[in-house]
């Protein structure tokens, strides 16, 4: 008997998608009735130890957007080894109501386009790049792409959650599992660098990534007790 769609990924991403279809469901602060799984706008991503690691936009719906991302559906930033949705343990989302309803501005009477939508929304999302650029412990996101610069606004109120679930919070947030995949995306990620031409932005992302993996692995030999040898430790090994 074939198993179900709904029970075929394991019982760790289901409940991570019930958790996610909870946070979407909140009511959206800045359209008081509505959900913010609704909404469009602005939406971040972060690790496990807070730590923003992407900045992006949605004029669809965050519901759709997000989802997409940490869902396994299409989505070109994990697709690239960019983003691993395993590392997003917490999500902020600042919805824009009045970019939903925005009237074209070339075709009067008309909804906005996608793309004029979109320049609506650059200045949140500069915005907020260059907020949690500034908050990250490594000044930077994994974004591949520089974000495009204009004048910084007054951001809307945000709706910022934990989707992962209590019950498997400790486990995926272990520090040894988290370095693991750290290891292996870097791998993904400088096998297609080798293999492709690529741009600028994607050996950006891999000397963050490095510098994220060795941030934490130092952390965890810290948790552990293990001293690190300091000079002459180094030169006794040598002889």
């Amino acid at each position: 008997m074939a198993i179900p769609k709904h029970e075929q990924p394991p019982h760790a991403v289901r409940l991570i998608r019930t958790e996610l279809g909870s946070v979407m469901d909140l009511e959206d602060p800045n359209a008081p009735g509505s959900r913010i799984g609704r909404a469009v706008g602005v939406y971040a991503y972060y690790d496990y130890d807070g730590e923003p690691i992407y900045v992006g936009q949605t004029s669809s719906s965050f519901r759709d957007r997000v989802s997409r991302h940490l869902t396994g559906q299409r989505s070109d930033a994990v697709a690239k080894f960019i983003l691993d949705p395993f590392e997003v343990a917490f999500v902020s989302m600042w919805s824009v109501p009045h970019v939903a309803g925005a009237k074209s501005l070339r075709r009067p009477g008309q909804p906005a386009s996608s793309a004029e939508k979109k320049a609506l929304l650059d200045p949140y999302e500069y915005t907020v790049y260059k907020t949690l650029e500034q908050k990250s412990k490594f000044h930077a996101v994994l974004n591949e792409g520089v974000i495009r610069p204009t004048e910084r606004v007054e951001l809307p109120k945000v709706v910022h959650q934990r989707i992962i679930p209590e019950v498997i919070w400790e486990d995926r947030k272990h520090s040894d599992v988290r370095i693991a995949r750290r290891a292996a995306t870097i791998s993904r990620l400088s096998q297609m660098i080798s293999e492709r031409e690529v741009s600028g932005g994607m050996r950006r992302t891999l000397l963050l990534q490095a510098r994220r993996l060795t941030w934490l692995a130092e952390q965890r030999i810290h948790e552990v007790g293990v001293e690190l040898p300091d000079a002459e430790d180094a030169k006794i090994g040598d002889e």
